[in-house]
């Protein structure tokens, strides 16, 4: 997870392995995504462990979205953690990589209020490439980070939706992807950092659209692309791995493709899309302009960011009501309060019978992506089914679960993401 300036929820975790990575301008490379929770049992998946990790997710994420701080980010529990080396010589570390924030930042010697770690703190003492960025620099009058000046070095603050937080010095540093080693990264070096990180993890990896975002640095050598391909969140095939590509290997093509604009917006960290409306079984429901907007004229696009780091979907309150209802008239399941006090539309699963759910299609801007059940329900106990979706109090959000088995492109050139239907769990290609 990284630090946000708008509202965001954040509740899947997974791992990154990082090796054999190279920069090669004619190519690309590609890297494996691994749902945390296989690590945390060796219990089938669709054992009562399964439905804890479902209840945490979805607290974690209701926690995020209702949050007004400036960086709203649930670390650890709700991110991916990429394994990469910091320093000169190198020093192998983690940290949740979050496609919905910008700066990287590791935890740092002298550590004065730090969350546990098991893994070593990096000491920027001891790299050579590591430099504190002056007060009076470009990089620390960034407009998209919280910055002061301690003496000459400029130091950074972030602060997440639930209370935890980072601060520290800002400095660059070579930061090694396998075999590659790419100088000069902007990175945080915490020494004051808290909240609910987990022992595996040393900071965060920023991923999104800002200035100081890895990706952003990185640019040219992966020609702004990168893409990646979930395994369904809470599905049987979770424990498998999910590939997250860049470069040439972050192409999207082939049969199935569909593509939608990214709408520049600020602030520039998150990808927002232009969200036209949703069908429910035969029905179709258009998302109404808050601005009054008729159809046809511009209607302030960008009503909603896609976010890899986010559980549910998050639509406006109208427009949720409205697909509730139709979602509700089409079942044939009785309907009942969920058992773990999270979501808004629950149906009772008898032992042994087939839930048949409306199918349901998500509408952008020249792109209809054709959802199935594991993007729009999930089970929260053994009898209970529930819809996917929420009503969003700020930022309109379409999170994980709807993105699902699909390959995810991102061209940052064209400004353009792209959908393939595709079976992660089988490779993501």
């Amino acid at each position: 997870m990284a630090a946000k300036p708008s509202t965001k929820a954040l509740t899947l975790i997974f791992l990154i392995f990082l090796s054999n990575l190279n920069f090669n301008e004619a190519a690309g490379f590609s890297v494996d995504l691994i749902h945390r929770d296989a690590f945390l049992s060796d219990s089938p998946a669709n054992s009562s462990d399964r439905f804890l990790h479902v209840r945490n997710a979805l607290r974690r994420s209701h926690g995020r979205v209702r949050s007004k701080a400036s960086a709203d980010v649930l670390p650890d529990k709700g991110a991916y953690v990429m394994k990469f080396s910091v320093g000169t010589p190198p020093l192998e570390t983690a940290a949740i990589a979050d496609t919905g924030s910008d700066l990287t930042w590791i935890q740092c010697k002298p550590c004065r209020l730090c969350f546990p770690q098991n893994i070593p703190l990096f000491d920027p003492k001891r790299s050579s490439s590591y430099k504190t960025v002056p007060c009076n620099s470009d990089t620390c009058r960034i407009a998209d980070l919280q910055t002061a000046c301690n003496g000459r070095t400029c130091t950074y603050s972030v602060q997440y939706g639930d209370r935890s937080f980072s601060r520290g010095d800002l400095g660059t540093d070579t930061i090694k992807l396998g075999d590659t080693s790419v100088p000069n990264i902007v990175v945080g070096c915490g020494h004051f950092d808290q909240g609910s990180f987990g022992s595996g993890t040393a900071g965060i990896v920023g991923l999104g659209g800002g200035k100081t975002s890895l990706i952003t640095q990185l640019g040219k050598k992966i020609e702004h692309k990168f893409s990646y391909c979930l395994v369904p969140l809470f599905s049987e095939g979770s424990k498998k791995s999910s590939k997250l590509n860049f470069g040439q290997n972050a192409v999207v093509s082939g049969a199935g493709v569909i593509t939608t604009p990214i709408i520049p917006k600020s602030p520039e960290t998150f990808y927002y899309l232009d969200l036209k409306g949703m069908t429910v079984g035969n029905q179709r429901l258009d998302l109404v302009p808050s601005n009054g907007s008729k159809e046809g004229e511009d209607s302030g696009a960008g009503n909603i960011i896609i976010d890899s780091g986010t559980t549910l979907t998050y639509i406006p309150t109208e427009f949720y009501g409205q697909v509730r209802q139709s979602v509700k008239r089409q079942m044939k399941l009785k309907e009942i309060m969920d058992p773990a006090g999270q979501l808004d539309l629950c149906f009772e699963l008898r032992e042994g019978e087939e839930a048949a759910v409306p199918a349901m299609a998500a509408h952008f801007r020249g792109a209809d992506v054709e959802l199935k059940a594991v993007n729009t329900f999930v089970q929260t106990s053994e009898r209970s089914l529930c819809l996917a979706f929420a009503e969003a109090s700020g930022l309109a959000i379409y999170g994980n679960i709807a993105q699902g088995n699909f390959l995810v492109g991102y061209d940052l050139q064209k400004k353009t993401v792209s959908f393939k239907p595709t079976d992660c769990a089988a490779g993501g290609k």
